[in-house]
């Protein structure tokens, strides 16, 4: 029997909410029952102007539904900015349970061409962007016992693509900040995760020539069964991202893939490795000779700190009893 996912009581955050996924989001938390500010700057794909019409138009489809929302306009790449979002939360319905980091922009370019627009808008918008919302919702959640952190990753970012330095960067600088939160939020009841969703979205359609070549393409499609057809639409993201930011969620510091209809954990492991003498330093030669052994990954481990991963090597020494 599955066992009903809801939200009522509930207030979320979800930002960059005018469009693609965050709209689909937003409207998925509110039938669920949250309260919900829909952040959105209004601005192009690539972070250029700003309108109040996008986020006005997801509020009133929430509100026409019967649920409840407020528009923010507020951009995420500043501290001010998120203070804002925040504070729209807790002004107009008294409390923040859930905060949906999605804003993002996309300015590719080469990395040898890459210029300071293009690096310095990605990183504030995604990456500083992200912490900038976090941090005043994180000290709310602490001192109320609750809370609950979606923050939108990519591909891009845990695995790589081309003409994407600056996006890439910043995704996986995402889930890195996801990790201390969800370390230093559990004590509180407060759980961080984040998601890694394809979908077709403007930000998508972003994508210049070139970025995705017809190898790409022709990797990815050849085992594709003939009779089947992938979705990509947002909405196929949102259960994941629902069930994330809701009070039956009770894992946190994982990473998970929405693509296509499938979901999946994705994780960091580190392999047993290969021990080398402790009593010298180990010589480049016998790296290279030792290569296969370092990078055999059938035996692995899954660190949730830095220090963690030291206690496993200790365990995993040769002769040692406790391993």
């Amino acid at each position: 029997m599955e066992s009903q996912v809801s939200l009522e009581g509930r207030v979320a955050i979800v930002t960059g909410a005018g469009n693609g996924l965050g709209r689909a989001h937003a409207l998925e938390l509110a039938r669920r029952g949250a309260a919900v500010v829909v952040n959105d700057l209004g601005g192009t794909p690539a972070g250029e102007g700003a309108s109040q019409r996008d986020a006005e138009r997801v509020v009133e489809e929430i509100r026409s539904a019967g649920g409840r929302a407020v528009p923010s306009f507020d951009s995420v790449a500043s501290r001010e900015g998120g203070l804002a979002i925040c504070e729209t939360a807790l002004k107009t319905f008294g409390r923040v349970d859930a905060v949906v980091n999605n804003a993002g922009i996309l300015r590719n370019a080469s990395f040898s061409e890459m210029g300071e627009p293009e690096l310095q808008g990605v990183l504030a918008t995604h990456l500083l962007g992200t912490f900038y919302v976090s941090q005043p919702a994180f000290r709310v959640m602490c001192d109320q016992s609750y809370g609950r952190f979606v923050h939108t990753s990519s591909g891009s970012g845990l695995f790589g693509l081309r003409g994407q330095a600056n996006y890439c960067a910043s995704k996986a600088g995402i889930m890195g900040l996801s990790n201390a939160m969800a370390l230093e939020g559990e004590k509180h009841g407060v759980l961080s995760n984040v998601v890694a969703p394809t979908a077709s979205t403007r930000i998508a359609t972003g994508m210049r020539p070139g970025d995705i070549t017809e190898e790409d393409l022709a990797d990815a499609a050849r085992d594709n069964p003939a009779d089947v057809e992938f979705p990509s639409d947002p909405e196929f993201v949102t259960p994941l991202v629902v069930y994330l930011a809701s009070e039956q969620c009770q894992e946190t510091q994982q990473i998970y893939s929405a693509t296509h209809g499938r979901f999946a954990r994705v994780f960091v492991g580190v392999t047993r490795g290969w021990y080398g003498p402790l009593n010298r330093p180990a010589t480049p030669e016998e790296i290279a000779e030792h290569r296969d052994e370092i990078r055999d990954g059938e035996v692995h481990y899954e660190p949730r700190t830095v220090i963690d991963e030291g206690g496993q090597v200790r365990r995993w020494y040769p002769g040692n009893a406790s391993r």
